[in-house]
């Protein structure tokens, strides 16, 4: 059987009846800082109008936004995001686990390096190679 999930031994349920001070309360002492500040007003009216869709059972639009440094709260889980990365957005649905994290962590900024084959001339032995042509 699947086990079930929670967040400092409450469950989802009540995490999303908690205000978003109580939530601040179990988090790390940085990401409570980030709370006391505010998450983005124009954001948060984004989230509750596809939190409105959702209830009426329409399929929410993704929700595209710049702030890689809001907090995912517990009213962001089942909804589509798409976090700018620095080049393109990247699209991810927030799930459960993420609760605490950062939309950032989630749309990496940088690609893992993939070297070629080395070139003519980038190795000793390759001087002595002809060019193919």
């Amino acid at each position: 059987m699947a086990k079930e999930f929670s967040f400092q031994g409450k469950a989802l349920k009540e995490l999303q009846e908690l205000s978003s001070e109580e939530f601040a309360k179990l988090l790390t002492a940085r990401k409570r800082r980030s709370l006391k500040h505010g998450i983005d007003s124009a954001l948060l009216k984004r989230v509750e109008k596809a939190l409105k869709e959702k209830n009426e059972g329409k399929e929410p639009k993704t929700i595209r936004t710049h702030k890689r440094n809001a907090i995912i709260i517990p009213k962001f889980v089942g909804l589509k995001f798409a976090v700018y990365n620095g080049h393109e957005f990247a699209i991810l649905e927030v799930q459960p686990e993420m609760l605490g994290h950062m939309l950032g962590e989630f749309a990496l900024t940088r690609k893992r390096l993939q070297h070629g084959k080395a070139g003519i001339g980038a190795t000793k032995s390759s001087t002595a190679v002809q060019a193919r042509g």
